[in-house]
């Protein structure tokens, strides 16, 4: 997987990207957990969302945030946060200018980060939140949400807690067009230790299905 730099707003980015072999391929990217917690690019979970959509023939990107890794800058508060992962957004979308999907993944922090992107991004088709610390931020800008995605929840997650993030899916699912696909892992808590194959297996089953059902024909035609 090649290292790749890349201009942000606030200096390089340091990023991995895989380019798929496919023809005209999804793209999908990948968000780490917050950065002054130890969230980089390498972080399990972010790794194994990424090697997931590298196996579904995605052209796929993860990368470190300004201050972390050899990423240039600082932490900004979760803001310029956003930024980067717009900038790492615009590369991809350079390198692939006819991809025939666009899909965030994001894990704790990450998945904030990545939501914010999707209510600036109207060409994003789909998304994957895992642990998003609905209890730290406050998800209301998700109104209208633009489309459906696949939320996931610990059952012991302290940091994420169900029951918020089970009260943001239903106030999704009331929004017209969008059905969040929810899923919980009792035992999981905020690391997800032993449970990166249920995430990955999720994600796999999610994104194919969503996929067929956006390629099928309408029954009218």
């Amino acid at each position: 997987m090649p290292e790749v730099m890349f201009a942000g707003p606030d200096g390089r980015l340091e990023g991995r990207y895989h380019h798929s072999n496919e023809p005209n391929a999804p793209l999908a990217l990948v968000l780490h957990p917050h950065p002054l917690h130890g969230g980089t690019m390498n972080n399990r979970i972010t790794y194994a969302m990424y090697r997931s959509f590298e196996k579904m023939g995605f052209s796929v990107m993860r990368y470190n945030s300004r201050g972390v890794g050899r990423s240039q800058g600082r932490y900004d508060g979760g803001i310029g946060e956003i930024s980067d992962a717009a900038a790492a957004l615009d590369w991809m979308q350079m390198v692939n200018p006819n991809a025939s999907g666009l899909w965030i993944a994001g894990y704790s922090f990450g998945a904030f980060v990545g939501m914010q992107l999707l209510m600036r991004r109207p060409e994003i088709t789909g998304w994957i939140s895992v642990a998003p610390p609905a209890t730290y931020y406050d998800f209301g800008f998700l109104a209208p949400c633009p489309c459906g995605g696949l939320m996931i929840a610990g059952g012991k997650d302290d940091m994420a807690p169900e029951p918020a993030i089970h009260k943001l899916v239903d106030k999704l699912n009331t929004q017209k067009g969008v059905t969040v696909d929810y899923r919980v892992f009792p035992e999981a808590d905020h690391i997800f230790a032993k449970q990166a194959d249920k995430i990955t297996a999720a994600l796999e089953d999610h994104v194919t299905t969503a996929m067929a059902q956006r390629n099928m024909p309408l029954a009218a035609d």
